[in-house]
């Protein structure tokens, strides 16, 4: 009775673990900050800098399919004068791809 219980408890642990196996893959947090005068341009610029950096980060790594998480854009106020102001903004994303990490090419 115990011999079973325990071949039942080692299967039950060996099942369990063949379902959780790592998959290779990795990812990685980019951003890229813009200062400029005022809050709509800079953001713009920001976001489509990211987009260029991502490109030329995974093209550098040579890594070809891709995926982007969710992009954020934050803003904050740098320079605050009567007449105009002027904003730092920086854009954020996850980049992910299915593998090991690359090197840089």
């Amino acid at each position: 009775m115990i011999a079973r219980l325990a071949l039942s408890g080692a299967t039950a642990v060996f099942l369990l673990a063949a379902q959780v196996a790592p998959v290779e893959a990795g990812c990685q947090r980019l951003g890229f900050s813009v200062n400029d005068y005022g809050k709509e341009g800079p953001a713009r610029d920001a976001q489509e800098l990211l987009d260029k950096y991502i490109e030329k980060w995974t093209a550098e790594r040579g890594i070809k399919k891709y995926t982007v998480g969710k992009k954020t854009v934050t803003c904050e106020l740098f320079l605050d004068f009567i007449v105009f102001d002027e904003h730092t903004c920086n854009a954020e994303a996850t980049v992910c791809w299915a593998g090991d990490v690359p090197p840089k090419q």
